[in-house]
């Protein structure tokens, strides 16, 4: 509420979430396996508690895998005729199953470290696991990134063994020769030691045992990820041209130098945009301390729930308050009037409605700690959604009410400050 007594911007404040918010697990919980999800894809289940989702962009690189890989069965497996491209999409599917692993392997980790993981997701360029919290150490830094670069090494060491029980030119020995590959090249790409790779994360843990601090890791792995775009950028297609990393193109155009430059300037993109946000994520976690729940505490006044709306906000107006907090005869609180619901009473209808039909009652989750700060204050918010919390001492005392606005406005503004 402003100095009138009028909330303020109350349809925004109404519909907004605490920042960060996901649907787990304060939320709706997600669809069943194969439904379509809210959480970025395709739900295909939940290993370890924690759901899988396939993103339609998979479905583009899991056709364009079977086409590129046909192309090569049609060349050492001409038998095989159309039915190449069953054998390709098996490959598809093989290989980011064998991704799966490699993000269940950093997920399992994770949670090892009663690390929270949120969701992992498989989409254009392999897979993610999208773990909540930082790691107290460098030294569980280091093996939650190393674990999934590790795990794809054992894959592919499993695959080359595989590939000596089966005759050499069959489609069997195809396949295991191709994930064997593929495997042995996801663990090498990840190992780069440049952010968000896992071999940035390495890096980055090891700058911080150096110097004490994980900033100054974050900070060297960021801007080795960026030098290392800006080499893939210049440096695939080069390769690729002079036969480095295969058959020399004979000059440089056509569709195939295109393709090239084209994969590098996408693989360079995803590099550095991931740099840049690791880095803008360190310096946000540096300032999410100023959140707290103390500082974002709008002053409330308590009422009965037959009190009149306008003498309500009357006595708010006198007071320099913002909120009003239900109480009942006893002076303990009950519920919290709604900032958007006050919005929606007209002025000549408010000295006949009563807040108590405004307020939503206090549940378990809604009593915020005034001490709370950071990320600590956001996953207690994104716990229990709501509108408006109470903040309370550690004596139980009202201090007052906090507005998932205000936090979300703070938010907003210490992500600015990071950019």
């Amino acid at each position: 509420m402003d100095d009138s007594g009028k909330p303020q911007d109350p349809e925004e404040s109404g519909r907004r979430r605490p920042p960060g918010q996901t649907e787990e697990p304060g939320g709706p919980k997600a669809p069943p396996p194969g439904r379509k999800g809210s959480g970025g894809g395709i739900l295909m289940g939940r290993p370890f508690g924690v759901p899988v989702y396939v993103a339609p962009s998979w479905f583009l690189v899991a056709a364009l895998i079977t086409w590129v890989f046909g192309g090569q069965l049609e060349r050492v497996l001409p038998e095989l005729g159309a039915a190449r491209y069953l054998v390709s999409l098996f490959f598809a599917v093989a290989f980011y199953a064998s991704v799966l692993v490699h993000e269940l392997a950093h997920t399992v980790a994770a949670l090892r470290f009663k690390l929270p993981v949120r969701r992992i997701q498989l989409q254009f360029f392999g897979g993610v696991s999208e773990i909540e919290k930082e790691t107290e150490t460098p030294g569980r830094e280091f093996v939650l990134a190393f674990v999934g670069p590790l795990l794809s090494l054992v894959l592919a060491g499993v695959f080359y063994a595989g590939m000596q029980l089966v005759e050499p030119g069959t489609v069997p020995g195809v396949l295991l020769a191709g994930l064997m590959i593929s495997n042995l090249i996801v663990a090498i790409f990840n190992l780069l030691p440049g952010l968000p790779l896992d071999g940035g994360r390495m890096l980055r843990a090891v700058v911080w045992k150096i110097t004490g601090r994980p900033m100054s890791g974050t900070v060297a792995a960021a801007w080795v990820g960026r030098a290392l775009a800006v080499t893939v950028l210049i440096g695939l297609p080069l390769l690729t041209h002079t036969g480095a990393l295969g058959n020399a193109r004979p000059e440089i155009g056509g569709a195939d130098s295109l393709t090239d430059a084209l994969l590098a300037a996408i693989l360079a993109a995803i590099i550095w945009t991931g740099a840049g946000n690791s880095l803008r994520m360190a310096r946000l976690r540096e300032r999410l301390p100023d959140l707290t729940a103390r500082t974002l505490t709008r002053r409330a006044i308590p009422v009965e729930t037959a009190t009149p709306l306008s003498e309500a906000l009357r006595r708010a107006n006198d007071a320099g308050a913002r909120a009003l907090v239900v109480v009942d005869p006893q002076g303990a609180p009950t519920a919290l009037v709604r900032e958007a619901a006050i919005a929606g009473v007209p002025d000549h209808r408010r000295p006949w409605v009563p807040v108590g039909t405004l307020a939503q009652d206090l549940k378990e989750g809604m009593r915020v700690p005034a001490e709370l700060a950071g990320e600590d204050l956001l996953e207690y918010l994104r716990a229990t959604p709501a509108t408006e919390y109470l903040v309370v001492e550690d004596t139980g005392a009202i201090y007052g009410v906090l507005s998932t606005a205000d936090v979300e406005r703070a938010f907003v503004s210490a992500m600015a400050r990071t950019s």
